[in-house]
């Protein structure tokens, strides 16, 4: 069963508790995902190997592949409990906002939880925004864990729709050759799929206005991780605020 914050409830009461034997492969298991880390933190993602991280964890490179068939499996591990370490940090951000109505607050700490736990995190950020592995590609049991943040955002949208349906997205250009309901029609569908359709105007720009938000976020938190703000912004907590301000303005969150 799913919690609201989009964690998982926990098991059965009556549930028997893991064996020695599954207590064992599990703790294994979470060594070389952390030898794994710490390997990403320093080489990067592209040098990642099975080889190198059984060295790690003293074991040898053949008994690895028990718990990890293959680089790439490794690979996926890593991002899905990466992009839920990230979304954990951001829900919990968004929850310790005690007045849930103010939905700017909250909307502004989801922004600054991610760029606290990039900053801590450099080499599962590189992982999950860098440059792509060569050769990788990410499977669809990574969709849901990066899609926590998205879907919080989205919620904040909807919680300040639902409670003031007077709020209204900043309109859209007319010049544009298509209309944004439908350039942005997938992310409608993932939205009314997770119940977070309902208090969007069908036909506003809230949509896109929500993705430019989560790409301008993470695009600016690329930039400021890997160096490319660096000379041009001086103050880069200051500035992902004013970022997220401005989207959440946009939005009519303000």
């Amino acid at each position: 069963m799913s919690t609201q914050n989009g964690e998982t409830a926990g098991t059965e009461a009556n549930a028997l508790p893991p064996t020695a034997r599954a207590r064992a492969r599990q703790q294994i298991t979470q060594e070389i995902l952390t030898a794994a880390r710490t390997r990403l933190r320093d080489e990067g993602p592209s040098q990642l190997s099975l080889r190198a991280v059984a060295r790690d964890v003293g074991m040898v490179s053949s008994a690895v592949y028990r718990y990890f068939s293959s680089r790439d499996e490794l690979l996926t591990a890593l991002l899905v409990e990466a992009y839920n370490e990230l979304g954990a940090a951001a829900w919990q951000a968004d929850a310790q906002v005690i007045d849930r109505e103010d939905t700017l607050q909250r909307w502004m700490a989801v922004g600054r939880s991610a760029r606290e736990w990039a900053l801590e995190h450099p080499g599962d950020y590189a992982l999950l925004y860098g440059t792509p592995v060569p050769g990788y590609a990410a499977p669809s049991e990574t969709v849901g864990p990066a899609s926590r943040i998205p879907l919080l955002l989205a919620r904040i949208v909807s919680d300040a729709y639902t409670a003031d349906p007077g709020r209204a997205p900043a309109p859209s250009p007319t010049h544009v050759s298509v209309p944004v309901v439908d350039a942005v029609e997938g992310a409608r569908e993932i939205l009314a799929n997770n119940g977070l359709a309902a208090a969007i105007p069908e036909n506003s720009d809230a949509v896109m206005l929500m993705i430019m938000a989560w790409s301008g976020l993470f695009g600016t938190l690329s930039f400021e991780l890997f160096g490319h703000s660096a000379g041009s912004v001086t103050d880069n907590a200051a500035y992902v605020d004013h970022v997220m301000f401005r989207y959440a303005d946009l939005l009519g969150l303000t």
